[in-house]
């Protein structure tokens, strides 16, 4: 098996989700079609600042909340 087959397991918002491994926060919102999107993260119950998607590696097991900011007036 070579290193880019190898997956991980997260849970996002409650439902299982396979990765790449060393994929990072940034790419599973890219791959949801939530990146660009005003969005709270929480991994592992620790909010993650935006400026830190790119560089927040998943790891197998994380549990991973994802909340979208709803604008109104």
């Amino acid at each position: 098996m070579t290193e880019t087959s190898r997956t991980i397991r997260v849970t996002v918002n409650g439902s299982q989700r396979e990765l790449a491994v060393e994929s990072t926060l940034e790419a599973l919102l890219e791959a949801l079609g939530m990146n660009g999107q005003r969005v709270a993260v929480e991994v592992n119950e620790q909010v993650i600042p935006r400026s830190d998607y790119p560089r927040t590696t998943l790891h197998d097991g994380d549990d991973v909340e994802i909340i979208r900011a709803i604008g109104g007036g």
